[in-house]
């Protein structure tokens, strides 16, 4: 509530005496006193963001179709606060044991982690944020180049919190999400779609979000498994999007958008894409194929159906495996060995060349060794 009028001031008779001010001793010495420095600093604010996986719905985010992801509840937090220098951001990464520090007008670039931090500094300025000097440290959880977007829950929770630290409110999420795409892409080297960010920021407790890519319109969908477990089991290849076929698919795709004359692969379909020459058709095959799979997937939570969810989740990993080809040994033996363990259905996830894997366990399964138990969890916020 807005203060209108003076603050009360304490009668003659309620001020303290002279005998109960503090007498010289009591008083801190020049030692004692905050400095300069402490005094400007603010309160320690603290940003989360989750990790994510994607239920079914891979390889179409860029190519304007239809995806399920949902949060979890492992991520990456950003603890921080006003720089004592206020033109400065300094960041520790405490799970490295790393720091770097920069100008706020002209971070430069710098490989590795610091790329994102200096992204996230720049590209939220490039959007019209005015920010302050920051004092930062990042923690997380998430296991790092395994598909479950350790990338982009650095990129959101840096984001929140540079924002936080300039008292900027974010009012639109979506935004925010296309800014945090920008990081990923012009300062780290990995042309992603949204769906990182978007599940990372805009997912609920309990429940997987279905995105449309061309509209950009995200709807909750229940996770409802009962006795059912979803869990993620390493596949003991680490991957990286710069460096691995990724960013050639995403080429294929807007060739194969050429030759059909089509704006996405969402206005695609089946008999023309059977036109093009390998591996473009089959590149078509997938994208097509998997938005379809994305429906059929809610359908069967709806009906409460897991057999028949676990064999969507087969069939998706059949055709990221066969058209879209971007498994590997590793993960095919991963995968069959979840199979063989008795889990309704597997899959590769993320952008594929290793990573993890997502299996759908009946009731009372063991967990399989080094599995990863996945729990619906919330988007991104400040705690």
């Amino acid at each position: 509530m807005p203060i209108t009028g003076s603050p009360e001031r304490p009668g003659r008779d309620e001020r303290p005496g002279r005998d109960e001010r503090p007498g010289r001793d009591e008083r801190p010495g020049r030692d004692e006193r905050p400095g300069r420095d402490e005094r400007r600093r603010g309160p320690i604010l603290t940003a989360f963001a989750p990790g994510r996986v994607n239920l079914i719905g891979e390889h179409t985010d860029y190519n304007d179709g239809l995806a399920l992801p949902f949060a979890i509840t492992a991520g990456v937090t950003v603890s921080g606060g006003p720089a004592r220098r206020p033109r400065m951001i300094s960041v520790e990464a405490a799970d490295l044991g790393e720091r770097d520090e920069f100008e706020l007008v002209d971070p430069g670039y710098a490989p590795g982690w610091r790329a994102f931090v200096r992204g996230a500094v720049i590209e939220l300025q490039s959007a019209g944020y005015a920010l302050t000097g920051a004092e930062l440290r990042i923690s997380g959880d998430v296991p790092r180049r395994r598909g479950l977007s350790s990338s982009a829950a650095l990129e959101v929770a840096l984001c929140l919190a540079l924002l936080g630290i300039a008292g900027r409110a974010v009012t639109d999420r979506i935004a925010l999400a296309r800014i945090c795409s920008r990081i990923e892409s012009e300062w780290v080297g990995a042309q992603t779609g949204l769906l990182d960010q978007l599940a990372s920021l805009l997912s609920s407790w309990g429940k997987a979000l279905r995105i449309d890519f061309r509209t950009l319109e995200c709807r909750d969908v229940p996770l409802r498994l009962g006795e059912h477990r979803l869990v993620a089991v390493d596949s003991d290849e680490p991957r990286s999007l710069r460096d691995s076929g990724y960013n050639a698919r995403r080429e294929e795709c807007r060739d194969a958008c050429s030759r059909l004359g089509v704006h996405s692969l969402r206005d695609a379909d089946l008999e023309r894409a059977a036109q093009l020459p390998p591996p473009l058709d089959r590149r078509v095959r997938h994208v097509i194929t998997e938005n379809r799979r994305v429906d059929q997937a809610i359908a069967a939570l709806t009906s409460a159906d897991m057999g028949r969810l676990g064999e969507l989740l087969n069939a998706s990993h059949a055709s990221l495996r066969d058209d879209y080809e971007v498994s590997t040994s590793a993960v095919e033996a991963t995968v069959a060995r979840l199979l063989a363990a008795g889990a309704l259905g597997a899959r590769i996830v993320g952008g594929g060349f290793g990573g993890s894997v997502l299996a759908l366990l009946a009731p009372g399964a063991p967990l399989p060794a080094g599995a990863m138990e996945l729990v619906p969890g919330a988007g991104a916020q400040l705690l």
